[in-house]
């Protein structure tokens, strides 16, 4: 099965590690924050839209764990997620 995160894209549910709300997570974890950054500079970031993201989603890949943001709320997405 899968995450539709919005914008035609699609994550494997199995694949998924976490569901964060962006603003909660990068105002109030500087950690969060720098590990945001750090991914990007790593180019393992990425965009389910072009509005301003409310969530992103931490997920593996055969390479590695990504970051795709998403215009959708958390509890959208932890929705689908449980359906």
């Amino acid at each position: 099965m899968f995450l539709h995160a919005g914008n035609n894209k699609n994550i494997r549910k199995k694949d998924v590690i976490g569901i964060f709300d962006t603003d909660n997570a990068t105002l109030s974890s500087p950690i969060t924050k720098k590990y945001l950054a750090d991914a990007e500079k790593r180019g393992e970031v990425e965009s389910a839209g072009d509005d301003i993201p409310k969530s992103f989603i931490l997920y593996r890949t055969a390479e590695g764990t990504r970051v795709c943001f998403s215009t959708l709320s958390t509890s959208a997405l932890v929705g689908r997620m449980e359906n």
